[in-house]
């Protein structure tokens, strides 16, 4: 995707965007009127002739638009910004989009992606994203759709943005999936949208896709949360969607968190659904079902899948379940229950909004639990999803913390490393999805680490492994990075990622307390750390400030303790 620049038109005042563009291509544009006393408007021209016009009266938020293209050429778009203001601006050709995705043509300054060299993660093309939705294969392609605000850096009302992978490493950006409502949708004012969610491949048609999602309005009354379902046969355009569950299940003392539903197939073969909520207590796991083999409707509630009512006041997020060590229907599969605990404080380190996966049986109905662990101990893997994939599961999170977020800081927001789950020695792991090796481009001086140097890291986006003489070997690798102090250490408190930024409160202890690995890969990009520790036994992702890398590493141990290191220059 290339941004096109703006030029002066011929015509006095007007600016103009343009680019060559093929017959049948769509066009979708946001633009916004400055003031009520004019509307705003963006004209398009094809080879200099006129080919369609679209206008807004809105002064309070940018109101989406449609074009198509009937014939092909030098295209020109031509906007007064004396009364218009454009935030988004992308083509593609239906036929093709989920192949070629879109052509970005224009971006506002307030809203566009910053420059991040060489960066690996998920991000979006502009705007807002912060947690996974839908997360699956349909159409034999990997999708992932997300939060996402475009016209802004910082969190509004919630869209479904959307990508598509063969991979899971190298994303297509497809066009903006789900819009909030009319109404939510009408000003920048932060009431709501289209919250998160999941999707199901749509039954009886393996390309369709059906997706849900909570719709948030603000002191809406009796509810502010409720959900959707809504499909799309092209995986490109939804339809209308239909309301499932207008209301929480009375009689619980719950608040009015009831959100983020998840779908699954459980070991009866029934549509099984996940609702995050709280009560007095603490957080609430919500289990509904439906006889309804479309899943479109007849939603029932079966009780109370799981509590959390430790680390205070919390509410149940983003809830997902799957099958880890066989099939759904075998009796004796373990399954994993995962869920982010919002505003949740470890008293131990001051870790904020953890992230914990129970592990169990699931028979359909209930949910026994086995044992339960972090899912990773630097808290910023938040809103993880996962779903089966061949057999196996695979899941994503936001990489931040609600803690982090700020009203006046952009950020580098971006989506983790793709991961596996499975059981392994009597612990959930959770390593970077097979293949992430493609991404390695050349080999960087490792020698120069064991040696005690301190080693060149060019634009920080490496994978650094260490293997250690034996399990628990001691060291410290220092990061250096322009506006935090950043380690990764291994002593006999556990495995750590030490973290402070200057004139900032007292940073958290970021601790897999007790851990002793024998191997630690370590992958750095623009604004993220992630630690794998024995295959992904103990998993820690930390986000790091700016838009820039670790510019360098310096390994500190005593002699012998790390066996072998590699550095790997790494990128798309």
């Amino acid at each position: 995707m290339t941004s096109q620049a703006i030029s002066r038109s011929d015509e006095v005042g007007l600016e103009t965007i343009s680019a060559v563009l093929a017959a049948g291509s769509a066009i979708h544009a946001w633009i916004k009127a400055l003031h009520g006393s004019a509307p705003g408007r963006l004209t398009a021209h094809v080879d200099g002739d006129p080919t369609g016009a679209v206008e807004t009266s809105n002064p309070h938020e940018f109101e989406f638009r449609l074009l198509t293209l009937q014939s092909g050429g030098e295209t020109a778009f031509s906007y007064d910004p004396a009364t218009t203001e454009v935030s988004v601006l992308y083509a593609f050709l239906p036929p093709r989009v989920l192949e070629e995705g879109v052509r970005l043509l224009h971006v506002s300054p307030a809203n566009a992606a910053p420059e991040v060299s060489g960066g690996y993660h998920f991000r979006p093309p502009f705007g807002w994203m912060n947690d996974p939705n839908g997360f699956g294969r349909f159409g034999g392609k990997l999708h992932l759709f997300y939060q996402h605000y475009p016209h802004s850096l910082r969190w509004n009302n919630m869209h479904w943005g959307h990508a598509v992978s063969k991979d899971y490493l190298r994303w297509t950006h497809l066009p903006i999936f789900l819009p909030p409502s009319d109404q939510l949708a009408a000003r920048a004012d932060g009431r709501g949208g289209a919250f998160s969610g999941s999707g199901i491949v749509l039954p009886g048609d393996e390309a369709g896709l059906r997706i849900f999602f909570t719709e948030h309005m603000k002191d809406r009354q009796p509810e502010e949360q409720v959900q959707f379902t809504a499909i799309s046969r092209d995986l490109v355009n939804v339809e209308p969607a239909s309301l499932i569950l207008p209301a929480r299940p009375a009689g619980l003392g719950l608040t009015t968190d009831f959100r983020d539903p998840y779908v699954f197939s459980g070991p009866d073969g029934q549509w099984k659904m996940l609702l995050g909520t709280r009560d007095r207590e603490g957080g609430v796991i919500l289990l509904y079902q439906t006889d309804d083999p479309a899943a479109a409707a007849g939603w029932t509630f079966l009780g109370t899948l799981h509590r959390e009512n430790r680390f205070g006041m919390t509410a149940a997020e983003c809830p997902c379940m799957v099958p880890l060590d066989g099939p759904a229907g075998d009796p004796t599969t373990r399954w994993a229950l995962i869920f982010g605990l919002l505003t949740s404080r470890d008293p131990a380190t001051g870790r904020r909004n953890m992230t914990l996966a129970t592990v169990g049986r699931f028979d359909g109905r209930s949910f026994s639990v086995e044992f339960e662990q972090e899912l990773d101990f630097g808290t910023d893997a938040y809103a993880f999803q996962a779903f089966v994939d061949n057999a196996a599961p695979v899941g994503i999170a936001w990489l931040a913390n609600w803690t982090d977020i700020s009203r006046e800081v952009d950020m580098p927001t971006a989506m983790t490393l793709p991961r596996r789950l499975a059981l392994q020695g009597g612990a959930l792991i959770t390593p970077p999805v097979s293949g992430v090796e493609s991404l390695r481009q050349q080999e960087l001086d490792a020698a120069g680490l064991l040696d005690g140097r301190t080693v060149d890291l060019a634009n920080g986006s490496v994978e650094i492994l260490l293997t250690l003489r034996q399990a628990g070997s001691t060291f410290r690798l220092d990061l250096e990075h322009p506006e935090a102090t950043v380690a990764v250490q291994l002593n006999d408190e556990g495995l750590s990622i030490p973290f402070s930024v200057a004139n900032a409160k007292a940073s958290p202890r970021y601790i897999a307390a007790g851990a002793r690995p024998s191997a630690i890969r370590i992958f750095l990009d623009a604004g993220s750390i992630e630690v794998f520790a024995d295959d992904g036994r103990w998993t820690g992702t930390k986000r790091l400030p700016g838009f820039k890398g670790v510019s360098a590493a310096r390994l500190i141990t005593a002699e012998g303790n790390v066996l072998a290191a590699e550095i790997w220059q790494l990128g798309l």
